[in-house]
């Protein structure tokens, strides 16, 4: 049973080798991702180890900018403020110069300290064109109940440095304002984590995790706009950028099931709530089911469903006229929405020492894109378009 919840050990001195690559594509030609990952783990014997993982991403294609559509032509000046892009009548207004690419490293070492205690020290350093962030982590893990109980004591400290194109915008003031803030800001998060896995049978075992979050610095995303609306019409006449409180306060309950049935068959089932200071309130169901079949070969249907409420200070559009607020997003990220996600794993486990697979997702995200509050031309828009993707990856172990 333990072995579902860690991976086999290597044989000492071998490197047991995970190598994969995502396709991620949004319909309408919007984000499309390519992201190949290898990660590779050493056995250096009285079960200890360390583990390596390198992460390149190349992201390119359309982003939301958090304008609302017009029944006219609008122009919208790039982050560099050398350039302009433009939205059609009726269209959702998309920054298509939206590209990045990053490259993330990190190492882990894990070591028993006795016979029931263990710890595992990571570092983990991520570098994009306009972001960078580096951690640490440490995890303490104790066993009890002649092992069928393991406590879980985790803390992560992250510090990141953000550096957007044409620098910081100033909060709540216009696209066009020349006059930006500083070049660079920062922010730093601390994680805690507290879990518990619980051996049930000989077949089954559950797990329950407590996340705590506290970040604090610039947690505004530099590129997104709030569109000021005309009090009669409803067009946009202005777009100011966004502003998000310089603070976030998040709390997470997860549970897994799991258990390998009589035919050697896998179900997997999980839960995860989270709530912020913020206002966001989310659920997670996830559940997956593998099918073992002859020679090695497995199937692994997965389904995952995702809803949240929309951040107090998350607005679709202000009104001229009107006082404007401290804060405020159009991020669609940060409104109310549900989430699908449907797909299929395939693959074969020739041995112990080499395994492949092929995953095929579909992810359906929705919102209300016809609110109460949507007046004039933006009540015959949709605020809130659906968002789909199709997600690909392949995967290859080995051991060397």
């Amino acid at each position: 049973c333990s072995l579902l919840c860690s991976p086999v050990q290597a044989a000492e001195g071998e490197w047991d080798v995970d190598s994969a690559i995502l396709f991620y594509a949004e319909d309408n030609d919007r984000v499309e991702a390519v992201e190949p990952v290898i990660s590779a783990k050493k056995d250096l014997g009285d079960e200890e180890s360390v583990s390596f993982k390198l992460v390149l991403d190349s992201l390119t294609g359309a982003s939301a900018n958090g304008a609302v559509p017009s029944t006219m032509v609008q122009t919208f000046t790039t982050p560099s403020g050398k350039s302009t892009y433009t939205a059609d009548p009726g269209e959702t207004p998309l920054d298509d110069t939206f590209k990045d690419t990053r490259v993330a490293y990190s190492m882990n070492w894990e070591k028993p300290i006795d016979r029931n205690n263990r710890r595992n020290l990571g570092f983990n350093v991520s570098k994009e064109y306009d972001f960078t962030s580096i951690s640490g982590n440490a995890m303490w893990q104790h066993d009890t109940n002649l092992k069928n109980t393991t406590w879980s004591y985790g803390i992560n400290i992250e510090l990141d440095d953000i550096d957007p194109v044409g620098k910081v915008p100033e909060p709540l003031t216009d696209m066009l304002a020349q006059d930006k803030g500083s070049s660079s800001d920062t922010r730093n998060v601390v994680d805690l984590l507290f879990g518990v896995t619980q051996v049930i049978d000989r077949t089954s075992l559950f797990q329950v995790n407590l996340s705590l979050s506290e970040a604090d610095g610039y947690m505004t995303d530099p590129y997104k706009f709030v569109s000021v609306v005309d009090s009669v019409t409803g067009e946009p006449i202005q777009q100011l950028f966004e502003n998000r409180p310089d603070s976030r306060s998040r709390q997470s309950l997860y549970g897994k099931y799991k258990k390998t049935l009589a035919n050697k068959d896998i179900f997997t089932a999980s839960y995860r709530y989270m709530t912020d200071d913020w206002g966001v309130d989310s659920n997670t169901f996830d559940f997956t089911y593998r099918f073992k079949l002859d020679s090695g070969y497995f199937i692994q249907p997965h389904l995952r469903y995702y809803d949240q409420s929309e951040a107090d200070f998350y607005h679709y559009f202000l009104v001229d006229g009107n006082v404007v607020p401290s804060e405020a997003s159009a991020d669609y990220r940060l409104g109310e929405m549900e989430a699908t996600t449907v797909g299929v794993k395939f693959g074969r486990e020739f041995d112990e020492q080499h395994s492949w697979s092929v995953r095929l997702e579909q992810y359906v995200q929705t919102g209300d894109g016809s609110p109460s509050e949507a007046f004039g031309q933006l009540a015959q828009q949709d605020l809130y378009p659906d968002v789909e993707a199709t997600m690909v990856q392949f995967n290859y172990s080995f051991r060397w």
